[in-house]
């Protein structure tokens, strides 16, 4: 009896054993069956995704910056120059936690808050893997705390960069201008320039004034580009193929530096402007506007208090009297209202009139003086008139050619638009007429003020 029931617990183990055993199989069947259709699916359909994705983790396209021109006096003098600089950058792709990080650059480096605000403006422009500076010129003692601590600083570079720097200070800051960092407002600029977008893709820096923002276009030249292979850190492992950018122009002007060097000497402190013109070529050999400034800080960023000096000044250095300053001509506009007399034949070379040191308009009790109480003499014809500047004679003259004939004829040289200098900044002066009073002041022209417009007074304005 106990036999029987051993034999029989014998066969139901095998049972339930072959049973297990067949489960087991189709268990094991059907993940090699998953695992051959994820395999399928890897291989087959989605192949080309996948190892797009891999080349794309391992292997990038970098933006290489162009050498920006250099800018020459009319000797071959450098006036901008590009100087190496070692800036701090951040690949964000490469950054496991951007906001920790930036938390632990500040400690080292000890960037401010308001650094690492316009840093995360930069990063929103920048493209993918672009390196991004966070902190620029750094200084030994910094480049060496980041050697120490690189090990713990993935995505984070040191990367050298060409920065402009313009080794004669002040004396040219009017004239070229300088570059800055770009910001959100440069965008505009950049969209509307000749060149593609892309060409600023490695460039942190844009013209902002003067020449440099002039002739942007030529100076900033041609983005090139390399195909890298990088390990997991984002170090570039090997170069697999590069497109060399193409330096920009340089500038040869016709300013002379030690004429303008010169000139800023004589000027000292005083407020004023001049410009000095090569008759025989039209060229600018100099342009001085004191006070200046330094143009260098501009270049990486200057500091909040040090700009307010400079905005808050009563003596205006931001302000270029030579381009934007808007003044009575005075006596220089003599020759041109002559000319006028002659052209509307009003006067002759040989026409005078007495000058006792006073003019009279006919019904008019006004007196209207001459610079020279006692006057310039009973008969005075242009040439003297010009020679010694007198004012009746001008008074006379202006009177009889009326405000509209001046106007039409100081057109003709210039006066009252734009002359067309390489600069962004020029202003136009004014050049009244009766129009302009009637729309501008809604009055009418009155015949004194034309006696002013004689002499180069009243509503007349030009540039220096």
């Amino acid at each position: 009896m106990q036999n029987y029931a051993a034999v029989k617990d014998s066969d139901h183990e095998k049972r339930i054993f072959g049973r297990r055993i067949t489960v087991s199989i189709v268990i094991v069947a059907f993940i090699f069956l998953a695992l051959a259709a994820r395999y399928a699916e890897l291989q087959l359909l989605n192949y080309q995704t996948f190892v797009t994705q891999s080349e794309n983790n391992r292997v990038h396209v970098q933006a290489l910056a162009p050498n920006r021109g250099l800018i020459f006096d009319n000797n071959g003098r450098l006036l901008a120059a590009n100087q190496p600089s070692y800036n701090l950058v951040v690949v964000k792709e490469r950054v496991d936690n951007l906001e920790q990080v930036l938390l632990d650059l500040q400690q080292l480096f000890d960037i401010d808050v308001k650094s690492i605000a316009k840093f995360k403006r930069r990063l929103v422009r920048r493209a993918p893997y672009q390196a991004v500076p966070l902190k620029f010129k750094l200084t030994e003692d910094e480049i060496s705390r980041f050697a120490v601590n690189r090990y713990r600083l993935a995505g984070i570079e040191i990367k050298a960069q060409l920065v402009r720097h313009y080794p004669q200070g002040e004396n040219f800051t009017h004239v070229l201008g300088y570059v800055g960092r770009i910001n959100a407002a440069d965008q505009a600029i950049i969209s509307s320039l000749e060149k593609n977008k892309s060409d600023y893709a490695a460039t942190d820096y844009i013209g902002k004034l003067g020449l440099e923002r002039f002739y942007e276009t030529a100076l900033h030249g041609q983005v090139g580009s390399q195909q890298v292979e990088t390990n997991a850190h984002g170090k570039v492992l090997r170069v697999l193929g590069q497109t060399k950018p193409q330096p920009g122009v340089d500038l040869h002007l016709y300013l002379d530096a030690d004429l303008q060097r010169k000139i800023t000497t004589l000027m000292g402190d005083r407020r004023g402007s001049v410009v000095v013109i090569d008759p025989s070529t039209g060229g600018i050999l100099a342009m001085v506007s004191t006070p200046s400034y330094d143009p260098n800080p501009f270049v990486t960023g200057i500091s909040t208090v040090n700009y307010a000096k400079l905005k808050d000044s009563i003596d205006l250095p931001l302000f270029n009297r030579s381009l934007q300053g808007q003044y009575p001509p005075g006596s220089t506009i003599k020759p041109i209202i002559g000319l006028a007399g002659l052209h509307y034949q009003v006067i002759t070379a040989h026409s005078t009139v007495p000058d006792p040191g006073w003019y009279q308009l006919p019904n008019d009790d006004r007196f209207y003086r001459d610079w020279k109480r006692e006057g310039h003499g009973h008969k005075v014809n242009l040439h003297d008139s010009i020679a010694q500047s007198c004012d009746v004679f001008f008074y006379d003259l202006a009177y009889q050619l009326g405000v509209d004939k001046i106007h039409d004829f100081s057109r003709l040289f210039g006066l009252g638009i734009r002359s067309g200098i390489d600069s962004t900044s020029e202003r136009s002066g004014l050049l009244p007429s009766r129009q302009w009073k009637k729309a501008k002041k809604r009055e009418p022209w009155f015949p004194g003020e034309t006696l002013n417009i004689g002499i180069g007074q009243g509503y007349m304005l030009t540039t220096p």
